[in-house]
């Protein structure tokens, strides 16, 4: 499915212009992410002069993420036999786990790294693993109700929170939520612990990360979330843009009223901004230690830079404007240098 790109405004492309971060074992340091003027705006091509390209690469964490690099991994494969390209999902927290202990090239991620995380940034230091932090789409995390939910059309982020926060009893009731809404329970289900989407979402709609309600289902499976909604008329739960996108027959995106009136997630919202605050940035994060010792990981990422732009939109994100793109490439081109 196709969406089509429109253009993104200043204030959600600096949200994604996150500096260059290394992680080492004297710790994490940070460049400046301004973009050189002489910057290409596309990646280099998809493989390097010479003996064909092989080996493997390995990519796991965010589910939100998950649907951009298989489709960027699909297309690599096809030009590039001789490369196995392995992607998984266990959420950004469980995928940053692995990345850490060296036993993965890529995370998908849609949020940064904990720098200062025993299990994320302070295990790569004591690993020695190094990485890049490169954003490759925009997502708007879309709330969705059941279709023949006719009360909930655009919720406020104080009623979210009644839904959501840590305080929401265990027998929520619509009517709870919204006194003109009707006395039917709640049924709430949302991403796993260790999604990217679960801590974002806390943030923006409770005040801290990984604060929450416990009554709610939790998967870190996004088709699992559709389904749960799908199937009950009074469910309700939350995940990236892209899976709306692709069920928009099974489930109902609710408009969010972040302050400024009811705004509809839709691709002119998220990358305009006025979705807010639930429009965020995709990333990916390379090891750029395996990246200088494998050619095939190496043009992976360049492959992947490339053509973030046209299969992000394909998967139903926004692509991220070209001088953002251009600063990614730079960030890249200086972390692997060739």
């Amino acid at each position: 499915m196709t969406i089509s790109i429109t253009r993104p405004i200043a204030a959600l492309a600096l949200i994604g212009a996150v500096a260059l971060s290394a992680c080492s074992g004297s710790g994490a340091s940070t460049a400046p992410s301004t973009a050189a003027s002489s910057a290409p705006t596309t990646a280099a091509s998809t493989t390097p002069s010479g003996a064909p390209l092989t080996g493997n690469i390995v990519i796991d964490g965010s589910s939100t993420v998950l649907p951009i690099s298989e489709a960027v991994a699909e297309d690599f494969k096809a030009a590039n036999s001789g490369v196995d390209v392995s992607v998984k999902e266990s959420g950004t927290g469980g995928g940053f786990k692995k990345f850490c202990l060296d036993e993965t090239d890529i995370n998908d991620a849609s949020r940064p790294i904990k720098a200062d995380d025993a299990a994320e940034g302070q295990a790569c230091t004591t690993k020695g693993v190094s990485y890049v932090q490169l954003q490759v789409a925009i997502d708007g995390l879309t709330v969705v109700v059941n279709p023949a939910n006719t009360w909930a059309a655009c919720m406020t982020l104080d009623q979210l929170k009644r839904i959501y926060g840590p305080d929401s009893p265990e027998n929520l009731t619509w009517n709870q939520v919204d006194p003109t809404w009707p006395d039917e329970p709640v049924v709430r289900s949302m991403p796993g612990a260790d999604s990217g989407t679960f801590d974002y979402f806390t943030e923006a709609v409770n005040g801290k990360a990984d604060v929450s309600t416990t009554y709610a289902q939790q998967s870190e499976d996004d088709n699992v979330l559709v389904s749960s909604v799908a199937g009950n008329k009074n469910a309700i739960s939350y995940f990236g843009y892209a899976y709306y996108v692709q069920n928009k027959t099974k489930v109902k995106a609710v408009a969010i009223d972040g302050g400024k009136g009811c705004i509809e997630p839709t691709e002119t919202t998220i990358n305009d901004g006025t979705y807010a605050p639930l429009s965020r940035p995709l990333f990916i994060y390379p090891n750029t230690g395996a990246a200088k010792e494998s050619p095939a990981l190496y043009e992976f990422v360049n492959f992947y830079l490339a053509n973030a732009a046209k299969l992000a939109t394909e998967v139903g994100y926004i692509a991220i404007p070209e001088s953002l793109a251009a600063q990614q490439l730079a960030n890249w081109n200086s972390a692997v240098p060739q």
